[in-house]
């Protein structure tokens, strides 16, 4: 059996060492939510905490019980395994951590941004009646829209497959650095959605789902009130409109799988359907849409340079991995 080369051992390593700091950063957003909590009077379903938290604890452990074990060792396993702890670890606290943001009740701003909009030359009732009159275009808008969740824990497996793996390690970061940004405007920049602000009832959208605005009418208003403050971990999506975390998660989707060269037709192709869906499905105005794409480049080039950092400072110093050997002898 040959050794495995120097160039893999020392991407694995790499990677390993981003993993690392990736538990650092969602620990940090993990510390983060426990003191809102502490600060404030919400709290969350017992129910739905265990059940996060134990294929958390799953995933997370069979990961680093791989990573430590000299005859199971497989990068593939670790990397996949535990990159989908970490973003379900950031999904499972940022999504409750947006309900405690909204309850900072800062003034709305869905004035302003509608008044950006329309400044920006953007038409969003004529955009709205044109796709809802084109129905198998609302439909794959529609359909693309509700694409947000599966790319999430396929791209680890995808880019495991072909042994990506520090680009697993920046996708995880990015995503989550996305989100806590989008978190964090959200609580700055609060607003209900373009349907409220212009009057139009969604409802008279036949062919079009606004289900994830009607979500957030349902959900924002009792929090800022301070009447909603018992959250079911396993029914949050998160009460965002400015920026827009789909159109973030749109483009960081598109980065990731971009090596995978087959696959580029159809990331493009189903993305840009998420994008092109986002105002209507979310209620979002364009300008949530360009900040969020905005965020999402924003993301992807921290996480390049935190990865080149980490590669530079292993292979300067010299050092031993913090699992020697990652990858098994072939």
């Amino acid at each position: 059996m040959s050794a495995p080369s120097t160039t893999m051992t020392d991407n694995v390593e790499a990677a390993w060492r981003f993993f690392l700091f990736n538990w650092i950063v969602t620990g940090a957003m993990a510390v983060t939510l426990a003191i809102g909590l502490a600060a404030t009077n919400f709290s969350i379903g017992l129910t739905g905490l265990l059940i996060a938290v134990g294929y958390i604890a799953l995933y997370a452990g069979f990961a680093h019980a791989n990573a430590r074990s000299p005859a199971r060792r497989d990068p593939q396993v670790m990397f996949v395994l535990g990159a989908s702890a970490q973003i379900a670890l950031t999904t499972a606290v940022l999504a409750p951590l947006t309900y405690v943001a909204a309850a900072m009740d800062l003034p709305m701003q869905d004035s302003t941004l509608l008044a950006i909009d329309r400044a920006l030359g953007f038409d969003w009732v004529g955009y709205a009646r044109f796709v809802n009159d084109h129905p198998e275009l609302a439909s794959w808008l529609n359909c693309g829209y509700r694409m947000i969740g599966w790319p999430v824990f396929a791209i680890p497996v995808v880019l495991a497959a072909k042994r990506c793996y520090q680009e697993i390690e920046e996708f995880t970061f990015a995503f989550g650095f996305a989100l806590a940004v989008t978190t964090i405007l959200s609580a700055l920049v609060p607003a209900i959605g373009v349907y409220h602000q212009i009057g139009l009832d969604p409802a008279s959208l036949t062919h079009i789902d606004p289900s994830a605005y009607l979500d957030q009418l349902r959900d924002l208003p009792p929090t800022r009130q301070g009447t909603l403050r018992h959250l079911e971990l396993l029914g949050l999506g998160g009460i965002v409109t400015f920026p827009s975390f789909h159109a973030a998660s749109a483009i960081l989707y598109v980065w990731a799988l971009w090596p995978v060269r087959w696959m580029r037709p159809v990331v493009l192709v189903i993305n840009a359907a998420m994008l092109a869906a986002t105002p209507l499905n979310g209620g979002h105005y364009f300008v949530d849409v360009i900040a969020g794409v905005g965020i999402a480049v924003l993301s992807i080039v921290a996480a390049r340079r935190i990865g080149r950092l980490i590669t530079r400072r292993m292979l300067e110093a010299a050092l031993p991995g913090p699992v020697p050997a990652m990858v098994p002898a072939e």
